[in-house]
């Protein structure tokens, strides 16, 4: 029993750590005000320096040709149109001879008189002329072009009634959205007898970017109220509820500090701030959950204030510690992809897994040091109490009965539980990847309303079609045979060019159909494999989204290697077993179809699409999937590690297989229910924005936090581990030796087949549990 009594000492490993954060908690805590405090004027102003994009492979053909094309070509790819509204200046002939006001009846008039549409309309012309001159003249605007000046058919709609003006701000992202913010007030309303409204790429981003800004402050202010609210509801004690939201802001500010001085290095996408939110209040949660949970246990089994917290740290602390390796883990492995709306998720995720970690390790012990037992002060629930009887069938008592039931009928629970979540994600395997558009946006956004104008009622969607750059010599015959040959390619609508500069030229291809849909991208291909006299490379939203594709499926084998192949590795070191880390991969992606199918089911096929409030456009964002399975399968873990950890604990104490499944399931069912249902709530928060993608990744990913929780840990868990009995815990003697040396359990305590007094120790320890239950 020497060893028990060194764990009980707080010696051995982790006490020189816990001696540390323990020994002088106001110390602690003053440091940390002081550097939450520095954090919050670090990470001011964070989300004005972040960008909207990130979809595109950054050394992919299409990236290429677009930044040559600014160069040589800024006319060739507009990211600001002007839509010069003319309906308002009818055409006298045409409202004479029909007698008839309105804007698509004088249009009709006019056809039938011969008269000009409104756009040609004398007013108007001149009015339009001035607007592009001056929009020409403005710094930072260049490539500026119109109807008016190449009499383009596919920069008037076909009504007649409206008209483009087109231009390119270049440059980086913000400094694009600082020019485009500093003249939009200048241009957008009436101008004489024509009305003027913004959009293109550029205008949709920065709507996008002010949009979630909005949002995520909405969801913040619904979602901390309603955790406090559970809290309270799980610990009973408002002092206690507390603690786990302090912990979940100093993360969530930390990190936005963090990140304020990662886009000083590289790109950061504003849709990272939601993952902040999301994680900061979720995983600080669940850790702080964790530890204030055991350490009431301790307290209730008669330990001392320090006594409680030494065994808290030296226990769940460790699981909390390998929970967050498992979390940051999954969410690093998106580093592999170019792109940087993934890379973004990574850095975020990274910094708030790691910082809610190191505040529930040492701020939240720090404050259990100074509150002693009054932890438990301000216990809202006790009226509810009296007159119930308390003890063995108190706390967990319903989930180890529910485990017990499980584990008698394992092979039924595990084979229905299967079938359900595989019968769920079926979906999915109808799934069709795009791109993020201005559909994201709600439809009375301003910009969104321009894209509906031009994607309705103009022949081709101005700056939406297909570009080929061609660089190279070569004569006027050379260039018109390439456009025949191009223009006759199955999908392609029409073909325009070249226009010429410097050795250099480029063709306009509008394919028939979506701009990204599969014809596009189809046309993309063929449009890459035509032989032409000189060097080509295309871009566009249907290139770009092909190259993003490419890049994803090349990539998505490491990133799924990195992750399987590292927690493997924590479980074992965590259980020592080579039988339970397979389970837990197995286990947590079956975890994650539902969610893969509701996203399928109720996104890209529209189910549900006007009561959620947002617009199908009958594909996937194609870095979404990616994203959520990182995200999901990490909190997965999360959970499975909170469960396993206690099980082993028991496991190591009484060897006693199908008890410590009980045990586990009894001690943690509770604890990771409520912890699923908080972070649901931040999640389905998150889900509220109007942005379709945020909206996709809060409800997908709550959806899979519950689902984890509910049925995978609660039904799937305890039946497989039923049936893979001791087994479960094999390993060969190598690897068990290994563990032996190197592996961290949450009991730290003794190895029940070396000692002796085993039998005394085991009871000892049923008798502890019973006090807890």
């Amino acid at each position: 029993m020497s060893e028990v009594k060194k764990s009980a000492s707080g010696s051995g490993r982790g006490g020189g750590w816990t001696r540390f954060v323990t020994a002088r908690p106001r110390l602690t805590l003053l440091v940390a005000l002081v550097l939450t405090a520095l954090a919050v004027l670090a990470g001011g102003g964070v989300a004005d320096r972040m960008g909207s994009g990130g979809w595109e492979d950054p050394a992919a053909e299409s990236t290429y040709a677009t930044k040559a094309l600014e160069r040589r070509f800024p006319g060739s790819q507009p990211n600001v149109l002007l839509l010069v509204d003319a309906s308002g200046a009818e055409a006298a002939g045409g409202a004479k001879a029909s007698g008839e006001a309105g804007g698509a009846k004088a249009s009709r008039a006019a056809k039938a008189t011969g008269a000009a549409a409104p756009v040609d309309n004398p007013a108007v012309v001149a009015e339009a002329r001035r607007l592009a001159e001056r929009l020409d003249a403005e710094p930072g605007v260049e490539g500026v072009g119109s109807y008016w000046s190449t009499g383009s058919p596919a920069l008037r709609s076909e009504d007649g009634r409206q008209a483009v003006i087109a231009a390119r701000i270049p440059g980086e992202e913000k400094d694009a959205a600082a020019v485009l913010d500093r003249i939009a007030p200048t241009y957008r309303g009436t101008h004489g007898p024509v009305e003027v409204s913004l959009g293109g790429g550029l205008a949709v981003r920065h709507e996008m970017q002010t949009v979630i800004q909005e949002d995520l402050l909405r969801a913040e202010l619904i979602a901390l109220p309603v955790t406090l609210v559970l809290l309270v509801m799980v610990f009973g004690s408002a002092v206690a509820a507390l603690l786990p939201l302090g912990v979940g802001i100093v993360a969530i500010l930390g990190t936005n500090a963090v990140l304020r001085g990662i886009t000083e290095l590289t790109d950061v996408s504003v849709f990272a701030q939601n993952l902040t939110t999301a994680l900061g209040l979720g995983l600080a949660i669940d850790y702080a959950l964790f530890v204030v949970r055991r350490y009431r246990e301790e307290l209730a089994a008669g330990a001392d204030t320090h006594t409680a917290v030494r065994t808290t740290l030296r226990t769940a602390g460790r699981t909390v510690l390998f929970s967050a390796l498992t979390v940051a883990v999954s969410l690093a492995a998106m580093l592999v992809f170019p792109q940087y709306f993934l890379r973004s998720f990574a850095y975020a995720g990274i910094a708030v897994v790691l910082l809610a970690a190191t505040a529930a390790l040492t701020l939240l012990p720090a404050a259990l040091v100074l509150l002693g037992d009054r932890v438990n002060a301000l216990d809202l629930r006790r009226l509810l109490r009296r007159g119930r009887a308390t003890g063995e069938a108190g706390d967990g008592a319903g989930w180890g009965r529910a485990a017990a039931l499980v584990m008698r009928r394992a092979p039924v629970f595990a084979v229905v539980t299967t079938a359900g979540l595989v019968l769920l994600g079926l979906p999915f395997l109808g799934v069709k990847f795009g791109t993020a558009d201005d559909r994201q946006l709600p439809v009375t956004a301003s910009s969104r309303v321009v894209q509906d104008e031009l994607r309705d009622g103009f022949p081709g969607n101005p700056g939406g079609g297909i570009t080929v750059l061609a660089e190279g010599a070569a004569t006027p015959a050379q260039y018109a045979d390439y456009r025949e040959r191009i223009s006759a390619l199955d999908g392609v609508a029409r073909a325009e060019g070249p226009v010429t500069a410097g050795g250099a030229a480029y063709f306009s291809v509008v394919p028939d159909g979506e701009t990204v849909g599969a014809d596009a991208q189809r046309v993309v291909g063929e449009l890459r494999t035509a032989g032409a006299p000189f060097a080509t490379s295309v871009t566009g939203p249907a290139a770009v989204l092909v190259d993003s594709k490419d890049a994803i499926a090349e990539r998505l084998p490491w990133a799924a290697g990195i992750i399987v192949l590292v927690t493997l590795l924590l479980v074992f070191l965590l259980t020592g077993s080579v039988v339970v880390p397979v389970q837990a991969v197995l286990l947590n992606a079956l975890s994650l179809t539902a969610m893969f199918g509701a996203v399928v089911w109720v996104f890209q096929e529209g189910h549900l699409a006007g009561f959620l409030g947002f617009t199908s456009t009958g594909d996937i964002e194609t870095t979404l999937p990616v994203l959520m399975f990182c995200v999901a399968f990490g909190l997965s873990m999360d959970y499975g590690v909170f469960l396993l950890s206690r099980i082993k604990e028991e496991y190591d104490a009484t060897g006693d297989h199908e008890r410590s499944v009980r045990f586990g399931l009894r001690h943690t069912g509770g604890l990771i229910t409520a912890a699923a249902v908080i972070l649901a709530v931040v999640m389905v928060a998150i889900g509220t924005s109007r942005v379709t993608n945020t909206k996709m990744l809060g409800l997908g990913v709550a959806l899979a936090v519950l689902m984890d929780a509910m049925v995978v840990r609660s039904l799937l868990v305890p039946s497989v581990m039923k049936l893979t009995g001791r087994l479960t815990w094999w390993a060969p003697g190598p690897l068990r030796r290994f563990h032996d040396r190197f592996g961290i359990s949450e009991s730290d305590s003794y190895n029940p087949s070396a000692d002796p007094d085993v039998e005394e120790a085991s009871g000892k320890w049923r008798e502890t549990t019973s006090l807890r239950g």
